[in-house]
């Protein structure tokens, strides 16, 4: 199962700017809307990218269920595919921006921007940015121009792809680099292809060498590529992303050992605890009450 139904997955759908395929929600506008297929304040996963700039107050969010403090200042990465929620009973204001896969593909064929990798695979990576006052004014500058631009009858797609890639990158500026998350252009087409390929046959095969056979290319070769864009090798990163699942659903659905196993694809149960423990240094079933005493 690729997409277990106990997670709820939000699509980007805003007819208005299909063109720009972004969105600058305020996150007071966002408590108040009846969202009828999710709530946003319980674990949902996410087929876009999502950033979350804090203008005022103080609260948390939690990202693949860890929690984040949030106050003024703060900028919030949170990766396509990625599990979230909001906590609507804090103080915190700000804005929601919202984008795609295709609008970041529109903006690197216009301008050059560091490309979004799934970083948050890389055990040092931290998807919080907290901003120097300096930055903080100029990064609310564009946050607003943003909110303007896109809040127009017919917005340009153009101003926003410059507006957004500025604050991108003054974002980056203040944010640590993981270690080889630099990816190059002429690479970044073959990453994108085998992380689309993992998160629809990571239930299938966790073999390296398969994925580079389905990618018509070599194990080197792939290794290379992964390791430019996250630091980490293809081996890792299949195991970074299966794990991360496997907490998910754990989490989120409240399943058994037997009955992940048999979801994600692993012989039985007790493949499934080994492969685990081996990478998390807990049991599934330790993990789950772990979280449920720290929720």
């Amino acid at each position: 199962m690729n997409s277990p139904s106990s997670i709820p997955q939000v699509t980007f759908h805003n007819p208005k700017l299909d063109s720009a395929e972004l969105e600058v929600i305020d996150l007071s506008a966002l408590r108040e809307r009846n969202i009828e297929d999710h709530n946003p304040s319980q674990a949902h996963r996410v087929s876009f990218f999502a950033l979350l700039y804090i203008t005022g107050g103080r609260g948390h969010h939690q990202v693949d269920f860890v929690d984040y403090s949030l106050h003024v200042g703060d900028a919030l990465v949170i990766q396509r595919e990625q599990v979230h929620a909001f906590s609507f009973s804090s103080s915190l204001e700000g804005k929601l921006l919202v984008f795609t896969q295709a609008f970041l593909d529109q903006v690197h064929a216009n301008m050059r921007l560091p490309n979004y990798t799934p970083t948050h695979l890389n055990p040092s990576y931290n998807p919080l940015i907290r901003l120097e006052p300096g930055t903080r004014q100029r990064c609310d500058n564009l946050v607003a121009e943003l909110t303007t631009e896109t809040a127009l009858a017919q917005p340009d797609p153009l101003i926003t792809m410059y507006l957004f890639s500025a604050l991108s990158l003054m974002l980056r500026r203040q944010q640590p680099l993981v270690n080889g998350e630099q990816l190059a252009n002429t690479r970044s087409e073959a990453f994108s292809r085998f992380m689309g390929l993992l998160q629809e046959r990571f239930t299938q095969t966790r073999d390296a060498n398969w994925y580079a056979q389905q990618l018509h290319t070599t194990y080197k070769t792939l290794n290379q590529v992964c390791k430019q864009a996250t630091g980490q090798t293809a081996k890792q990163l299949i195991d970074a992303f299966t794990v991360i699942e496997i907490k998910r659903q754990l989490v989120v659905s409240q399943s058994n050992s037997q009955q992940l196993a048999y979801q994600l694809g692993f012989e039985d149960a007790s493949n499934f605890v080994k492969y685990f423990k081996k990478h998390t240094q807990q049991t599934p079933a330790q993990f789950q009450r772990c979280f449920g005493e720290s929720a």
